[in-house]
Parts: structure tokens; C-alpha cells; sequence
């Protein structure tokens, strides 16, 4: 795979939250082999045993989710979607693929790291849930909305709200037809 090189793998200076060895990634569906899944703050790193292997940043992350679901992969896994183009008709891991016929869509790949021990895959879901938060979506005007405060539905989506108070008892005789 042309997209494969060495580098060295996150450490805890790039805040290193889980590191997955034995874990086998798995690249639209092709094998790559079995390695180390490194979840760190800056980027998700995945390198085999000769020291070959890919970093994904978060930005072009869109999903990641433990899949269960062995109709759709034979084993349980950790699943991310990358919004850019990997493999062997791409060295550029986020340049698109030529000659594409719809411009609006995004080049889209799907890796599943699968760790030989199952039980890890909570708390690689956690780190990753962890780091992806610590990278919000510059193009999601509502990602950086809310504060903490009360979501202010009028300003942000134009709706006009009736903030009358209700006052108690005033719908106990209501008449309920079933």
C-alpha cells in the first residue's frame, strides 16, 4: 500500500490516552496486517510490526463506532469513516479521486481496527470519543453553540417561542378522549 510509511507513533507528549497492541486494521475491507492502534490527542496512529503505518487526523474523522453487528464483519471492532482517499490509487491520503463524476462528494474510506481482545474495544471507543472532542468541526456552526448555558432556540434557529409561564392546575380539567 502506498500510503504506508514509518514514522515514529504518538507518545505522551501528544497525549497518548490508549495504546492497542495485537490490534488488525482493516482498510476497505483489505487486510493491512496486525500492529499497534495508537489513540492520542493529535491524530489515531496505526503501525505494524516492521514500523509501516498510517496516522489519521482528527478533522477528517466523521465516524467512529464499535460495531457488534457480525453480519456486517465477522469479528467486533472499533469502525472509523475518514472523509479522504486511501490506498493504492492514492499517495495523497487527502486528495480526491480523479476523475470523479459528482463534485460535491466527499472521498470516503472505511478502516475497522479489530484488537484481538474484544474487551479493549470500550475503552478504545472512550479515548477516541475523548480525542475527537478536543477537535470540533470548524464547518459546524452549532458545534461551538452551547456553552454550558440554556440553548437559546430564538437566537440560533429564528423560532419565535411562547415563554409564557403555565400556571398550576391549568389544564386538570381538560377533557381526554381515547
Amino acid at each position: 500500500m502506498s500510503f504506508l510509511m514509518s514514522f515514529q507513533p504518538p507518545g505522551a507528549a501528544e497525549g497518548l490516552r490508549q495504546q492497542q497492541p495485537d490490534t488488525e486494521a482493516v482498510l476497505n475491507g483489505k487486510a493491512l496486517g496486525t500492529g499497534t492502534l495508537y489513540i492520542a490527542e493529535s491524530r489515531l496512529s496505526w503501525l505494524d510490526g516492521s514500523g509501516l503505518g498510517f496516522s489519521l487526523e482528527y478533522p477528517t474523522i466523521s465516524l467512529h463506532a464499535v460495531s457488534r453487528d457480525l453480519s456486517a464483519y465477522p469479528r467486533e471492532h472499533l469502525y472509523v469513516m475518514v472523509n479522504a482517499k486511501f490506498g493504492d490509487d492514492s499517495k495523497d491520503p487527502l486528495d480526491a479521486e480523479e476523475g470523479e463524476s459528482d463534485d460535491d462528494t466527499e472521498p470516503v474510506t472505511e478502516f475497522r481496527f479489530v484488537p484481538s481482545d474484544k474487551a479493549a474495544l470500550e475503552a478504545m471507543f472512550t479515548a477516541m470519543c475523548e480525542c475527537q472532542a478536543l477537535h470540533p468541526d470548524p464547518d459546524d456552526s452549532d458545534s461551538d453553540a452551547y456553552d454550558g448555558d440554556e440553548y437559546d432556540v430564538e437566537a440560533h434557529d429564528g423560532m419565535e417561542v411562547d415563554a409564557t409561564p403555565t400556571v398550576a392546575g391549568q389544564f386538570e380539567d381538560a377533557d381526554v378522549d381515547h
